[in-house]
């Protein structure tokens, strides 16, 4: 099926063009790049490189387009949202082989999850198009909530399909136009993207897809003096190059980076439970979540039970072929991030956190693939590296604390602040330290995912907020249109207005 996926995009063309302005089309350039599969280190497919010139061409479709798209009915965006919903849905196995491909998740968990939560981005924003109200009235004002305009959307490779459902969705239901550059890491699920997109009746110029690198097609669109707007989600090395890019041109830039989330363990936690749920979210997708909770920050009296049960966890486990139904996690994703999370774990052993499980190098039997053991710290404290830096992989720390207070300062002493746990049976008291926590989400004993909460963050992990309404409210301006109710004026003015308009 993999290859089925490669063949069908090679036959269709759509390995070496764009799609720009309803149509696929070569980019100016000859630039390309391998699509690497993570599993084997092979290449499987090599796509097309898109340059500043291609950007400029998709900003003129884009803003030709938002003349119309950003007048039409909220109600017919919701249509076409309703029929790109319908076709991931259709199209949900092309996608997860996709997914597994590019960036290696396993074929259980892209079916599962990858796929599915994307989809729902897109329900979400065609529920949101119906409902929000884009005019409200305060007294004799108007306030209009209108699109903001051209749109840049730039998405990383960990979850490539839902990051670029999430920004698209609202965009569009929104009365946005967008270019989309996603990772040229992950290509091939945004390829088959596209693909919906005009299979659906996209109007021409209302989404673009430009693949390409940061440095090039990244720094276009921040730099674009045409482009209103620029969503980002990925570093926060990158997302700081992005917004000085942006800055000259005084655009939105609304910025989904880095975390290093905390998992608060109350004292009168039901290990049991709070345990192995840590263990599992902070592996999620391999670890490859920017809100991955990595630090298990736990009561010293009941640091043993927590390794024992963390131990536990972490053996069932099974990591290997990400097509194998066997498989629960997979390779990560390139080269670079196996060589970060190999890094790490040795700065880890370096610093002399004590080493539950895992460690460096592939796991037995596995001599090729971005594999990594998953690894467990414990005895960790918040001065150390694997503390604070952001590993992006199946590392996690285990940090003991003596009081509540202490375990509040320990949660927030990083620069980032994307998401966080807490974990206790006194629901009261877990609210208390949710409260104290500096971070976009906190989750209180591991809730079901809601596509309708809005994700984003504090402190270094940026600014704005995706999913949800909130999510759609980034894609608007405010207009206030003052005397919108002729009550409002004074009689003289009501009647002269009244004349003057008899007399013309």
């Amino acid at each position: 099926m993999s290859s089925s996926i490669v063949e069908h995009l090679g036959r269709a063309g759509r390995l070496h063009r764009i799609f720009v302005d309803g149509e696929w089309v070569m980019p100016q350039a000859q630039a390309r790049s391998a699509v690497v599969d993570p599993s084997t280190e092979e290449p499987v497919a090599e796509i097309a490189l898109g340059s500043a010139s291609d950007v400029a061409t998709a900003v003129v479709a884009a803003r030709r387009a938002f003349a119309a798209w950003s007048v039409s009915s909220a109600q017919s965006r919701a249509l076409l949202l309703d029929r790109i919903h319908a076709l991931i849905l259709e199209r949900a196995e092309l996608f997860a082989q996709a997914i597994s491909l590019e960036m290696g998740a396993a074929i259980d968990f892209a079916r599962r999850t990858q796929v599915p939560s994307a989809a729902e981005h897109i329900r979400v924003a065609r529920d949101n198009a119906r409902s929000y109200a884009f005019v409200t009235h305060r007294g004799d004002m108007a306030i209009v909530r209108e699109a903001i305009g051209v749109c840049g959307l730039i998405t990383p490779w960990n979850w490539p399909l839902y990051q670029i459902t999430a920004k698209v969705g609202a965009a569009l239901a929104a009365g946005c136009t967008v270019i989309l550059k996603p990772s040229e890491l992950s290509p091939l699920s945004a390829l088959l993207f596209a693909e919906v997109m005009h299979d659906a009746g996209v109007p021409p110029g209302v989404f673009n897809l430009v693949n390409g690198s940061g440095p090039e097609v990244g720094a276009a669109l921040a730099e674009h003096p045409d482009v209103d707007m620029i969503s980002f989600t990925g570093s926060t090395r990158a997302g700081v190059l992005v917004a000085q890019a942006a800055a000259t041109t005084v655009k939105r830039v609304a910025q989904e980076l880095g975390g290093k989330s905390p998992n608060v363990i109350l004292p009168d936690a039901d290990l049991a439970r709070a345990v192995p749920g840590g263990v599992a979210a902070a592996f999620r997708n391999v670890g490859q979540s920017c809100s991955a909770p990595t630090r298990m920050i736990v009561p010293r009296a009941r640091l043993q039970e927590v390794e024992q049960l963390a131990l536990e966890a972490a053996s069932s486990i099974v990591v290997g072929d990400p097509r194998s139904q066997q498989t629960t996690h997979g390779p990560v994703a390139n080269r670079a991030q196996f060589n970060r999370v190999q890094e790490m774990i040795g700065i880890g052993i370096a610093e002399g956190a004590r080493l539950l499980c895992g460690g460096p190098g592939r796991p037995e039997a596995l001599s090729r693939g971005f594999y990594c053991r998953p690894t467990i710290f414990t005895a960790v404290h918040s001065r150390m590296q694997i503390a604070q830096e952001e590993i992006f992989g199946p590392v996690l720390a285990i940090i003991p604390y003596d009081s509540v207070d202490e375990a509040v300062e320990i949660a927030n002493d990083t620069v980032y602040g994307l998401g966080a746990h807490v974990q206790g049976t006194d629901l009261g008291t877990a609210r208390a330290v949710a409260a104290r926590i500096r971070s976009g989400q906190v989750h209180i004993n591991y809730p079901a995912w809601n596509p309708n909460a809005p994700f984003g963050g504090y402190k270094r992990s940026g600014n704005g907020r995706e999913y949800g309404i909130e999510g759609l409210e980034e894609y608007l301006e405010t207009k206030t249109i003052l005397g919108f109710h002729e009550a409002s004026m004074p009689d003289s003015a009501v009647q002269s207005s009244r004349n003057a308009q008899e007399q013309s």
